[in-house]
């Protein structure tokens, strides 16, 4: 199982949100290319990066800071936050990321998530976040009201890479991932399945591992809080 250590980039500082909130962050002193060589330099392999920025305004914000990270370390990196036309999605392909995830765009148009995976076969991520069932989009600030089975139920079939599913209540929270629901998308989910949220311990990891459909996890405030110590979390790292 792939071990994906968390950089979120807001005023190209690193950061963490408790459960979405943008008037509930943490900054560290560490700059997020600062960051990932630490990660590089454990032995981890991926990486997964939000452009909070970007998030809240539509625009690949810290592209600059992204490429610099990709052209230093050899790592696979999967970016989210507010990529939500074509054009980000080609910027962020052409500089070296592995896969680009999409989120609000993709819930609120379908159609533009088939064809981002026919333009960019096996780079299109599909993020969902979820609060009490329900996908939330804009920088988690808005309920779509959709409910996130019956909506992966819908693009099944439209060839994502992969899923990255987040329970927001969770995220930030150090609580565990909500493995419950997590068993259900990725029973559901035609493609393999990243755990997103609320990872406190070894122990979540171990037991994410013993899931089905399940690809990675990703690990954030748990990290940088030193709860995981990373000479411990890489060797779960496959």
């Amino acid at each position: 199982m792939k071990i994906f250590p968390a950089i979120d980039i807001k005023d190209k500082k690193c950061v963490r949100l408790v459960k979405g909130n943008f008037s509930n962050k943490t900054e560290y002193q560490m700059t997020p290319v600062e960051q990932a060589g630490k990660y590089k330099d454990y032995g981890f392999k991926n990486l997964h990066i939000v452009d909070l920025d970007g998030a809240l305004t539509g625009e690949t914000v810290n592209l600059d800071i992204i490429r610099e990270i990709v052209s230093k370390f050899d790592l696979k990196i999967e970016i989210g936050g507010g990529v939500r036309n074509f054009e980000s999605i080609q910027k962020y392909t052409d500089i070296g990321v592995e896969k680009v995830i999409l989120g609000s765009v993709a819930i609120k148009d379908k159609n533009f998530l088939k064809e981002a995976c026919q333009k960019f076969p096996n780079k299109i991520a599909l993020g969902l976040d979820a609060k009490d069932g329900y996908l939330s989009v804009s920088g988690w600030k808005e309920n779509s009201k959709k409910k996130t089975l019956d909506f992966l139920k819908e693009v099944n079939d439209l060839d994502v890479s992969r899923l990255i599913y987040t329970d927001i209540n969770r995220d930030g929270t150090k609580a565990s991932p909500n493995f419950d629901d997590t068993v259900k998308v990725a029973n559901t989910s035609n493609c393999p399945v990243i755990i997103s949220g609320g990872v406190s311990s070894i122990e979540d990891i171990k037991k994410a591992k013993e899931l089905k459909n399940i690809e990675g996890i990703i690990v954030g405030k748990a990290i940088y809080d030193g709860d995981i110590d990373l000479n411990e979390l890489v060797k779960e790292d496959a």
